[in-house]
C-alpha cells in the first residue's frame, strides 16, 4: 500500500524497501538521492545518474531530508557497508 507524505513526490510503499521513503512511481529512495548529494553532486548532476527522475523530484527528496534528517540518516547508517567488507582496491579509490 502506497502512503503519501507531506511532500508531493515522496511516498512510502511497504512493498518497496520496507516502507523507506521513495520517489513516487519509482524504487528510488530519498536516501540514495541524499547520499549522492552529500558526496558533493549538485541536484542537476544527480539527474545524470538517475535519468528517470525530474529535477523537481530531486529537490523534493532533499526537502524531505531537510524535514526528516534523523530518519534518513538512520537509513543511511543502516545501509552502510562496513569498511572491513569493502575490497581494499575499492576503498583506495
Amino acid at each position: 500500500m502506497v502512503k503519501s507524505t507531506e511532500h508531493l513526490y515522496v511516498v512510502r510503499d511497504e512493498h518497496i524497501l520496507n516502507g523507506e521513503p521513495i520517489i513516487k512511481g519509482t524504487r528510488t529512495s530519498v536516501r540514495a538521492i541524499v547520499e549522492t548529494w552529500r558526496m558533493g553532486i549538485a541536484p542537476e548532476e544527480i539527474l545524470k545518474g538517475l535519468p528517470h527522475l525530474r529535477l523537481a523530484q530531486v529537490f523534493d527528496a532533499l526537502s524531505y531530508y531537510s524535514d526528516h534528517q534523523d530518519e534518513i540518516n538512520a537509513y543511511i547508517e543502516r545501509n552502510r557497508i562496513p569498511d572491513d567488507l569493502i575490497d581494499p582496491l575499492v576503498r583506495g579509490l
